[in-house]
């Protein structure tokens, strides 16, 4: 996936940090979307250390606020794909524990990107009755052309939850897709979750240094 893309991806990934458990839970998945995206963008207009950065803040407040509202378990059973009933049961925790990591430092380093995009909320088109859909927004920033995020979202007994999300038709579960089986195929799931660990932990250091 490419810088630009990842931004744009961050921009889109943050507007779950203000959204409170019981409050998911009520609104439907456009709705959801549309309202906390707009909280978001205020808090990062009135807040100077989001706007620079400051990586710290920006992860605690993914940790706190995002987590409860991806399911970061269907989104690594899907990444691995075929190989994912041939881990143990440790191993498929320690993996989505180390990919959800990866995600939420990825992003949270986006975010200082945000430089005044406009957001297009795209109408739902799923059935009151659905139970997986698809909210689509468009983002716009001067002189390029819009990209699109659509967040994969299931209802469960506890909100909707995102699965997956595309940028610009890009899925991000795919992209990481190939990636995981190339890893898997060469040093086996224990080889992956070692390179996710010390990936991580070079996203850390890094972070520690700003």
């Amino acid at each position: 996936m490419s810088k630009a893309s990842s931004r744009f991806l961050a921009i889109g990934f943050v507007w779950l940090f203000l959204v409170s458990h019981s409050a998911a839970q009520d609104q439907g998945p456009d709705t959801l979307v549309k309202n906390v995206t707009l909280e978001v963008l205020d808090l990062i207009a009135k807040d100077k250390d989001l706007q620079s950065g400051n990586q710290k803040k920006v992860v605690a407040l993914v940790e706190a606020k995002v987590l409860p509202h991806f399911n970061f378990s269907a989104m690594t059973r899907l990444a691995v794909a075929t190989n994912w009933e041939k881990l143990t049961t440790d191993q498929k925790k320690q993996l989505t524990d180390e990919f959800k990591t990866l995600l939420v430092r990825t992003y949270s380093s986006a975010l200082s990107a945000y430089r005044d995009q406009k957001f297009d909320f795209r109408p739902l088109r799923a059935k009151p009755t659905d139970t997986d859909v698809t909210v689509q927004v468009r983002i716009s920033q001067g002189g390029r052309e819009p990209v699109t995020l659509e967040y994969d979202m299931e209802k469960t007994p506890n909100g909707w939850k995102v699965y997956d999300v595309r940028v610009a038709g890009v899925s991000l579960v795919a992209n990481y897709r190939t990636e995981f089986a190339n890893e898997i195929r060469a040093n086996g799931a224990d080889g992956l979750i070692k390179g996710l660990v010390a990936k991580n932990h070079g996203q850390a250091a890094r972070a520690e240094r700003k």
